[in-house]
This record gives C-alpha cells, sequence and structure tokens, in this order.
C-alpha cells in the first residue's frame, strides 16, 4: 500500500513543498518540508496531525528532534545558514501568537481586537539552530540507507531511502523510496542541463558532471510511483545565451552609471550566480575593459559570509569543471612555492572572490548606497542582495534606495511566488514586467540574441517594513500570563517535566534525552489534556497556577517539601514515581563517560593541585576576576575596552575576519562599520508599517531558477517508464496541460509496446491523499506435500524466495504419482472434478487412491458445507510434483536464477570483516585489496575484474589448488593471494544473492 498527501504546494504557484507518504504498516515519511515568505503559520497546521506517527523525514526541518531527519551534508549546512539569515532579517519569521490561544488565558483580550496584539513568539538563536542542524543525519549520492525507526513509529520493516543529484541546488536530491514492492521516486525540483556550478540530474547517470548514457540509471527506471514538479520555466533557453542575456543587461546598465539590483537566496541559488559574476569580471579586467573596472561588484547577506565558507569546502558536490578548476589553482600554487617567487601572485579558487564584496551588516549596505547618493558622478554598481522575494533582507533595502532612478536596473532570476493570493514585491514587479505597460527598451547581445527591459514609469509601488518592539505594561503581562499557562500544561502532559518553550540550552537536552513513555492510552492523554484546559478556563485570570490535584504525581517534582503521594485507588502512571530515566550518549566506540570520574585519588589531588596554582597565578597577574573567554581573546589581541558590538546579529558568521581575503576586497572602510540599532531581546510585538515609493528604474527578467523545462520531462518520462505519475508544485493550469500531455506520451508508449496495462497520472490538491499502490496480479494456490517437502528456501535481505516448476491442477484434486495407473488416475480425477463442481456429498474415495489424505479432507468440508445449507465454497487450485513422465519435458526450462540487488556497500562491509581492504574508487567501482576491483553498471550488471592477474598464477593455482601445492607456491604467493581475493569476492558476492531453480 503507498498513499501520497500533498501538504503544501500542490495545484498552486506556492514554492513551499511539503508531501506525506504512507507505506505499508503504517510507516509514514515525511518529505521535503517548506515553507514560503508569507510565513503563514496555518499552513503548518497539517504537520500538527502527523508527527507523533512520522518515521522518517527526508531533507530538513528544525523542529522535529525524536523523529530520524535524513539530508546530504550541503543541505544541512546551507540550510544551517538560510535559517540563521531568515530569523535574523525579518521578525515574521517568530510567528505571532493566534489569538484563540491569548483568548484561552485571558478574559481581557477576547474583549479587545485581534490586531490590537501581534505578540511574537521567541525565535531561536543562531546557537539553537545549528544544534537543530546537528541532529540531521548526513548522506551521500547513490548510497542505500534503511533509516532507524523514530520511538513511537512501527517497525520500518526494511525501508531503504537512496539520495541522487537533482542538479538544482548543491546537494538537492532525488528521493529513491523502496518498501517491500514499493518503489518511489520523489523528484519535485530537478534540472537535467549543466550549469556552471551544478551539474545534471543523476537520471542518465554519469556522476556529476559526467555525460551520462541514453537511458535511465536502474535505480530509477521503471517505479511504482513519481512524484514529479509541474512548475517549468515559460521560456528554456541555452546556459550560454542565459549568462550572455545577464551580463549584457548590467553592462549596458553600469556604462551609464546605473546600479543593478539582482535579489537572490540567501544559500541555493546564489552560488551560481556569484561564480558567473566573479568570473565574468576576472575576463574582463583582464581584458583592460574600463567599465568593469570602475564598477564594484557586492553580495549582501546576514550569514552569506558562512554561506561561502561552507561553498568552498563543498568542492566535490559540484560540477567536475569546478573540481578540475580548483585542482588547476592548487597545482600552481605548489608550484609558485616551489619556485623562487614564493606564494606571489597566487590565482583564485572557484569561490575565492577577487572582485564579489561580501556584506554582512546593514551600515555596509547603507554606506554604499550613501556613497551613490553623494558622487557627482556617479559609479555603476552591481549588488546581489537577499531575498529573491524582496520582502525581508538588504533587498528591500536596495530596492527603496534606488526606484526613483531611471538609470538603475532590477534583474528577476526566476518566477517569484503567488502564495494563497497575496502577491510579493518580487511578484508585483514580474507582473508589470509582464504587462509591459510603460514602455519596452529592446537590447541587442553581441551574439544577435534580443532581449527586453520594461519601463517603471513612476508606478507607485506599496512597500511593508517589519520591527520589533519590546513588551510593556498590559501586553507584557498578558504575554507572561500565556507563557506560564502554556509551560504548565505541558509540564503537566509530559511525565518527564521538561519545559520545551524554555530558550536555554540545558532545557533542550533534556527534552532531547528523556525518553520515558507514558503506560496510558491515548484516549486517557486527551482526557486528562481536556481535563486540565477546562481546569485552566475555569480558574481565575488573575492565578494561573495549577491546584494539587491537578499535577497528580507530578507534585513530587515540582512542589518543593512535597515527599509523599498516595497512590491507593490510583492507576497508570499515577501508581509510579515520576522519575526521569536519561539516555545513554553513544558514539561508535561506545557509552561516553567522563574521564575525571575514574581518576584515582592522587591523579585527582594532582588535578587539584594544578588548578590552585593555575588560580594563584592568575592573582598574581592581577587579573583579579574571571573573564569570558572572547574578554581574554580581545586582551591577546590588544584590543582595548569592552566589547560592545551587538552580539545577535554577529554570531551569524563569527569566523568573517578570518576568511577576509577570500570575501572580496576585505580590510576597507566597511569593516569597521557595526549596527547602530540595538536588538530587542526578550518579549516582543511585530509592528507594521507601510510606505509607497516611486518606481522608475527599469525591470529585466532572466531566468536562473535551474528548473527542469517541458522538453526534459517529455524526453524522459517515457524512459523512466512509471506505473503511476503524480504531479505536485506547480500551478493549477500548468499542472493539468501536463498531465494531459504525459497520458498521451505514456499511453502511446503502451500502444507501441502492446502493452494492456494503463499508467494513471494523479493531481491531488493540497491534503487529498491518492492510493497510489502497485498493481500486482496474486493468486492463491494450495500446495500439495510432497511438493512441499521438495522446495528449497534461500533468504535474501529476510523475503524467502524460490521458484518453483509444478502441474497446476484444478481446485481440490492431487496428482497420482504412480506410473503405472495414469489413465485410472484421469478418470478418478475427472469423477472427483464432477463431484467437486456439482457440490455433491458423495462418500469420500478410499485412501489408497490418496496418499497425502488431503482431497479427502476438501471433499469433507465440502459435506459440512451442503449440511449446514450455505453456498458451497470454491475450492483453491492445488499445485503438485510434476508427474515422472512430464518431469523430462520441463527439466531443461528451469534456469537458474540470481535473485537479489547487490549493494556495494554491503559488500564493502563484508570483505572488511572478512579482513581484506575495501574501499570506494571513483563512482560505483570499489576496490578490494588495490586488485580486485568490482563496479556496478547503470542497468544493474555487476562487474569484477582482477588487476594483474597473469596466466601463470592462474596455471599455478590449479595445479596447486586453493591451499597452495607445489605449483602454487612456485608462482609466487602474491599470485595466490589475488587468486584467492578473486575468489573470495566473487562468493560473497554469490552469498548476497539467492541462486534458484525449479523445484
Amino acid at each position: 500500500m503507498f498513499s501520497f498527501t500533498p501538504l503544501q504546494g500542490a495545484l498552486s504557484e506556492s514554492t513551499a513543498s511539503q508531501s506525506l507518504l504512507e507505506l505499508d504498516g503504517g510507516v509514514k515519511v515525511l518529505v521535503d518540508v517548506g515553507w514560503d515568505e508569507s510565513f503563514d503559520a496555518e499552513r503548518l497546521r497539517e504537520l500538527e496531525k502527523p508527527p507523533r506517527r512520522i518515521c522518517a523525514l527526508l531533507q530538513t526541518l528544525p523542529l522535529f528532534t525524536r523523529i530520524p531527519v535524513y539530508a546530504t551534508r550541503p543541505v544541512i549546512d546551507l540550510g544551517r545558514t538560510l535559517t540563521q539569515d531568515l530569523y535574523a532579517s525579518t521578525p515574521v519569521a517568530a510567528t505571532t501568537i493566534s489569538p484563540t490561544s491569548l483568548a484561552e488565558v485571558a478574559y481581557s483580550y477576547a474583549q479587545t481586537s485581534s490586531a490590537d496584539h501581534n505578540l511574537l513568539l521567541q525565535p531561536p538563536t543562531p546557537e539553537e539552530i545549528a544544534r537543530y542542524f546537528s541532529l540531521i543525519q548526513p548522506l551521500k549520492y547513490s548510497q542505500p540507507h534503511q533509516p532507524l525507526p523514530s520511538p513511537f513509529s512501527p517497525p520500518l520493516n526494511g525501508l531503504t531511502i537512496t539520495a541522487y543529484n537533482s542538479g538544482h541546488t548543491l546537494g538537492g536530491t532525488i528521493w529513491h523510496i523502496q518498501h517491500g514492492l514499493e518503489s518511489i521516486v520523489y523528484a519535485v525540483d530537478w534540472n537535467q542541463a549543466r550549469e556552471n556550478v551544478f551539474s545534471g540530474a543523476a537520471w542518465l547517470g554519469g556522476g556529476l558532471g559526467g555525460a551520462g548514457g541514453a537511458e535511465v540509471i536502474e535505480q530509477l527506471r521503471k517505479p511504482t510511483a513519481l512524484v514529479c514538479s509541474s512548475r517549468t520555466p515559460e521560456t528554456a533557453i541555452a546556459r550560454g545565451r542565459r549568462d550572455e542575456q545577464l551580463l549584457e543587461s548590467i553592462k549596458l546598465c553600469i556604462a551609464r552609471g546605473g546600479t543593478v539590483l539582482i535579489p537572490v537566496d540567501s544559500s541555493a541559488r546564489v552560488l551560481e550566480l556569484a561564480y558567473l559574476l566573479e568570473h565574468a569580471w576576472r575576463a574582463e579586467v583582464a581584458k583592460d575593459n574600463d567599465v568593469f573596472k570602475s564598477t564594484k561588484v557586492y553580495l549582501a547577506g546576514r550569514s552569506i559570509g558562512s554561506t561561502m565558507r561552507n561553498a568552498r569546502s563543498m568542492l566535490e558536490w559540484m560540477d567536475d569543471s569546478i573540481v578540475r578548476e580548483f585542482e588547476a589553482v592548487a597545482g600552481g600554487t605548489r608550484g609558485a612555492n616551489s619556485g623562487a617567487g614564493g606564494g606571489k601572485g597566487r590565482d583564485a579558487g572557484p569561490f575565492d572572490f577577487k572582485y564579489l564584496r561580501l556584506l554582512e551588516r546593514k551600515a555596509q549596505v547603507e554606506r554604499i548606497l550613501q556613497q551613490e547618493a553623494g558622487d557627482s558622478e556617479p559609479k555603476g554598481k552591481v549588488i546581489l542582495a537577499t531575498d529573491a522575494s524582496l520582502e525581508w533582507g538588504f533587498s528591500k533595502e536596495v530596492l527603496k534606495a534606488i526606484a526613483g532612478d531611471a538609470r538603475n536596473l532590477v534583474v528577476l532570476t526566476e518566477k517569484p511566488n503567488l502564495s494563497h493570493g497575496r502577491t510579493s514585491i518580487a511578484r508585483t514587479l514580474w507582473e508589470w514586467w509582464k504587462e509591459r505597460k510603460d514602455g519596452v527598451a529592446v537590447e541587442q547581445t553581441s551574439s544577435g540574441d534580443t532581449f527586453e527591459q520594461v519601463y517603471g514609469g513612476g508606478r507607485e509601488l506599496e512597500l511593508t517594513e517589519t520591527t520589533r518592539q519590546a513588551l510593556e505594561g498590559d501586553e507584557l503581562g498578558l504575554y507572561q500570563q500565556w507563557l506560564a499557562t502554556q509551560r504548565q500544561l505541558q509540564a503537566t502532559l509530559q511525565s518527564s517535566g521538561a519545559a520545551a518553550l524554555e530558550s536555554s540550552a540545558e532545557v533542550v537536552d533534556d527534552a532531547s534525552e528523556t525518553t520515558t513513555e507514558s503506560e496510558e492510552s491515548e484516549t486517557e492523554r486527551q482526557g486528562k489534556a481536556l481535563n486540565v484546559s477546562t481546569t485552566i478556563g475555569q480558574a481565575s485570570r488573575k492565578k494561573v497556577v495549577l491546584k494539587d490535584e491537578d499535577l497528580g504525581i507530578t507534585i513530587l517534582l515540582k512542589k518543593r517539601g512535597v515527599y509523599d503521594f498516595d497512590v491507593r485507588g490510583k492507576k497508570g502512571r499515577e501508581r509510579m514515581f515520576p522519575t526521569v530515566i536519561r539516555r545513554k550518549r553513544n558514539d561508535e566506540f561506545g557509552e561516553l563517560i567522563r574521564p575525571e570520574e575514574y581518576l584515582r585519588a592522587e591523579e585527582r589531588a594532582d588535578a587539584d593541585g594544578q588548578e590552585e596554582a593555575q588560580d594563584g597565578n592568575r592573582q598574581e597577574q592581577g587579573l583579579g576576576k574571571k573573564r569570558r573567554f572572547d574578554d581574554v581573546g580581545g586582551a591577546a589581541k590588544g584590543a582595548s575596552g569592552p566589547n560592545k558590538r551587538p552580539q545577535l546579529k554577529r554570531a551569524l558568521s563569527d569566523e568573517a575576519e578570518a576568511a577576509s581575503l577570500s570575501d572580496g576586497q576585505g580590510g576597507d572602510e566597511l569593516d569597521q562599520l557595526e549596527d547602530e540599532e540595538e536588538a530587542v531581546i526578550g518579549p516582543a510585538k511585530l509592528v507594521v508599517t507601510s510606505q509607497t515609493v516611486s518606481v522608475n528604474l527599469r525591470i529585466a527578467f532572466v531566468d536562473f531558477s535551474g528548473l527542469h523545462d517541458k522538453r526534459s520531462l517529455h524526453m524522459l518520462i517515457p524512459l523512466i517508464q512509471p506505473r503511476k505519475l503524480i504531479l505536485v508544485a506547480g500551478a493549477e493550469d500548468e499542472t493539468l496541460a501536463l498531465a494531459a500531455d504525459c497520458k498521451k506520451l505514456l499511453g502511446a508508449q503502451l500502444t507501441s509496446e502492446s502493452s494492456q496495462s494503463s499508467v494513471d497520472v494523479f493531481t491531488p490538491a493540497v491534503g487529498a491523499a491518492v492510493d497510489a499502490s502497485v498493481d500486482t496480479n496474486a493468486w492463491v494456490v494450495r500446495l500439495a506435500d510432497p511438493f512441499v517437502k521438495r522446495l528449497k528456501w534461500q533468504n535474501v535481505r529476510g523475503l524467502g524466495i524460490v521458484t518453483v516448476t509444478g502441474l497446476l491442477l484444478p481446485g481440490g484434486e492431487i496428482a497420482l504419482q504412480s506410473a503405472d495407473a495414469p489413465e485410472a488416475g484421469d478418470g478418478d480425477t475427472a469423477n472427483k472434478r464432477q463431484k467437486l463442481e456439482d457440490g455433491t456429498t458423495s462418500t469420500a474415495p478410499p485412501a489408497a487412491a490418496e496418499p497425502d489424505g488431503t482431497a479427502t479432507s476438501t471433499t469433507s468440508a465440502t459435506t459440512t458445507t451442503n449440511n449446514n445449507t450455505k453456498p458451497p465454497t470454491p475450492a483453491l487450485p492445488t499445485l503438485d510434483v510434476v508427474p515422472p513422465t512430464l518431469a523430462s519435458a520441463v527439466r531443461s526450462a528451469a534456469r537458474p536464477l540470481h535473485v537479489g540487488d547487490l549493494r556495494l556497500a554491503d559488500l564493502r562491509r563484508a570483505m572488511l570483516g572478512a579482513g581484506h581492504t575495501a574501499e570506494f574508487r571513483g563512482e560505483g567501482t570499489l576496490l578490494i585489496d588495490g586488485t580486485v576491483a568490482v563496479r556496478k553498471t547503470a542497468a544493474g550488471r555487476v562487474e569484477i575484474e582482477s588487476v594483474a592477474l597473469p596466466f601463470a598464477a592462474l596455471d599455478a593455482v590449479a595445479a596447486g589448488g586453493p591451499g597452495g601445492g607445489a605449483g602454487g607456491r612456485m608462482s609466487g604467493a602474491g599470485r595466490g593471494g589475488m587468486m584467492a581475493t578473486f575468489y573470495e569476492v566473487r562468493r560473497k558476492i554469490y552469498e548476497g544473492l539467492a541462486v534458484v531453480a525449479g523445484a
């Protein structure tokens, strides 16, 4: 069974994507959890329903701490920087407390308007975000992995997930999910074309940047269900033409002294644009182009420094051309270091920026905009700023500053999002570009392609500004009352007593370590929650402390001075002391311990003496008291005075100074600028103001979304050959149009192959579940006892495999094995068939004619049925042993079969356990003992190759035998060892497969 439910993104233009996959046995997998710039908490309500039943989570979500989460390493690291940038840039991301939640705890709130109170929840700190993302388990491409079940999920029964390159972002994933007979391919956002940084999707194989083949790789071919995105670009052009249009648009703008704004995301497609502009500037400056020499390029984002540092450490996830460029630079650096010139003239790597300047503070962005306004002859500037929606981040600040000048240009690089009819700023500009109401400037590239820039025409654009404001007076009391109620509710319902609303690190650790489970049923827990809510609702509005009877047995932990609790007449957890069982911390070497707890007495005395000596040295140096680590670091660097720098926003990229040489032209006056406004820490509310600006700049659109086009879909879907196709993540009109096209393509393919089956194409709406289970034809037959005794079962990954060759007889019949009276047996079976079909109650045949007695019991069951005046139950067909007269005719057709799928990771583990060395070399190649290579082709064929194995070794081992002998010893131990390794590898491969033949 396979049920698919889209939670976000289906039949809409929202870029948010969430999907719930429910497999056989109640296994639920949540895939692609996302959000959009609307930050609507109501759209996350669907996640509150199934989280305690979710077994695994694919990709990223920093909300669940007890559900196993899986993603690739780039998705984990870049997702962390994106989340930190999001919460540091806009307070809307923290979301406001719902009016219904406030009305439950404060009667005064129910008498006021809901717009009067926009109380914000506390946003996670950068440290908490990093801690959440550290819980995600990293995966590599093309390596199957069996997830561990969550504490509250059913058994996964061999669930296997495999990540493949999607080509859309760094570490982007096409998921292959295997569970029983279900083979599901989840490919929402992917790109088949190669780009400057990202290689194409892994549909055709070939690795990162490889050419690939003409067929889809075996692992992604013929899935039972393919989940694909219907979102495609309106016009698809080649990469070279696309890059040329963007650079020509920038060149025309900076030549007239204008500023170019390119809104980008924080960590995904920004890598492609940053790489393109950096290398374009390198090429043009090398040609002594004065326009590019006098123009500065900036990349602005709260955590953009961390993003680029992560990108420099993940070059192996990028296209092969990036790896070759890095290797060439590294080789040149080694040559320069070995020469007389030392390290002078070192070339820059792929993401070592010489011309792209990184900006991470608002004061830096304001300074470059003020320089533009103060110059008598403005110089061109190019600013890449987050976010692409223009709803938050530095891109909105830049747009407000440059909107009134007709020389400026804003370049949209992807079709903006439309969330529930709410139009973002980028969406408004894109609609103006589509309308072309106030005139169009048609430009031409050097290769002859034309592109258009639309005039703003002085149209009014409304911008909203959101800020945090500290709570005061009644609002502060209201927030404290709501927070106290939430803490007490959660503490009462959880036996561990951990308050999850606390923002301290200790509370988060305690909540993740507690594994105590309640003995009450789900209905009893819901009833207790209802009782507590009712008690709070009826209590005094000024008194939110629960009574002793509401606390129950947890009063022993929550109330001081209470040591007794009457358990007579209680049941469930009320009869047990509420102890907190902490999970033991383990790693690959075993349980973690504290070494200081195992010190001997003399060792502990020596350690205490050293600490006292160190404390005495500090007092002699006149330090006087303990200092923080950063204060000591500042003193070591010669800093004077306390560090008054706001730590909230600087914590996002504390390592910026360490990588200043790789972040453009560092060390200038921009590094000394700090944000003057202080961050609001603690309870706050959301204040929204609006502003109207006149837009006179030009608007251009160059598609850098990196999504698959319709041509790729029309080419690949017939090659993938899915049994069922589910289209999500696209507008309703384009989804329905693509569904019609796919039905025609797959229908034509089935007609050409003369297939009787049809392919179902589903287009579900948000929240609508579709049954996409595999269509299997299964028959139930009875196995005769002599037939069962001859079966030879083999196990492959927990499944029993056997091939059979037998004689299928109608219901209730047993073949006679007497070779001397075949005709008599035929007559008896004919009579028996007639009796069973007529439903008569004749006496059973003699036992001599039925050696195993199976037919006799069947006839008796039929007789009993007729005596009870019930309709006769049709007997099951019987599979029996092939008679001797037919055995010779069918023996030649029973050819051996190899059943199973060899995983190189399992083979590597088995060879390591047998004492051999095994390591991966390249994609899909396992090298064992340095001599035997095992490859798995895209078609699933396993190839074993032994390196440097001469024929003399074969003859010697054959003469001396596997154990050695004279001939083997004469050929040398090395050659015999290579032969032993070869046959050992082959034996392990056959052990992982089931070699079955007819029974």
